[in-house]
């Protein structure tokens, strides 16, 4: 009876030992598979985390196809605005478009004659080579209605020497449309100083002659060294042939 009594003891403790650590197993396996569905949700929430979300672009609107260029007032600038521009927003220029039904025009703070054309008149010439809207329009308009002024040979004169070089740069950009406002301008000064511009023609013609090989710009090109040739006189034409053995003159 002892020994069957013994070996009921053994039977009950084997059994509660197999039990313990079965619920060992039982409670370990549980414990990894939370740290797994964990480790699952972690990943989920780093790759939605590390996705971006999808850009939406900007729809065009109808008012771009009249002003492609024109800058956004409210958008962030991508790079530092030019001189000129900075010195229109702060008011520099003594005027301001107003925008009509059928074209733009300038309004002026005073009337133009009553200006200084130092240094008023060289920053609407460094004003040529802006390319965003209202800069172009108002350099090139203010430049001309300021040389329409009375007296304005007077007041231009004594300038050409810093005006040339800024005129020239307009002359060589890249940009089509900013090299026709500097040949405008070009066109415009030379009509009102007249032969005072002769000594200067040396430092532009270079510009114009590489131009007058473009089919796109050759009539334009021919078109304004004739005008410098006719405001200029004589000695003009001597500066233009030496620069453009190749331009035929208007006098032939």
């Amino acid at each position: 009876m002892q020994q069957a009594k013994k070996c009921e003891a053994i039977k009950l403790k084997n059994g509660a030992t197999g039990t313990g650590s079965g619920g060992k197993r039982m409670s370990s396996d549980s414990r990894l598979k939370e740290k797994t569905e964990e480790r699952q949700k972690r990943k989920t929430l780093s790759a939605s985390s590390a996705s971006p979300d999808p850009v939406i672009k900007p729809q065009p609107r109808p008012s771009d196809r009249l002003n492609p260029k024109t800058i956004d007032p409210f958008g962030v600038p991508s790079k530092a605005p030019s001189a000129f521009a900075a010195i229109y927003s702060k008011g520099g220029i003594p005027c301001r478009l107003v925008h009509g039904s059928v074209k733009h025009k300038l309004q002026w703070d005073c009337r133009p004659e009553t200006l200084p054309f130092d240094p008023l008149l060289i920053t609407l010439a460094e004003g040529l080579r802006e390319t965003r809207h209202p800069y172009t329009f108002v350099s090139k308009e203010g430049f001309q209605e300021l040389l329409l002024v009375g007296g304005a040979a007077q007041k231009a004169v004594p300038l050409l020497p810093r005006l040339v070089p800024v005129l020239k740069a307009a002359l060589v950009h890249s940009d089509g449309e900013v090299f026709e406002r500097g040949l405008t301008a070009l066109v415009q000064l030379s009509a009102v100083v007249g032969p005072a511009l002769n000594d200067h023609l040396k430092h532009l013609l270079s510009s114009l002659s590489k131009r007058q090989m473009s089919k796109k710009f050759k009539e334009q090109t021919t078109d304004a060294l004739q005008k410098l040739e006719q405001y200029g006189g004589k000695e003009s034409l001597a500066v233009i042939k030496s620069k453009i053995p190749t331009y035929c003159s208007i006098a032939s």
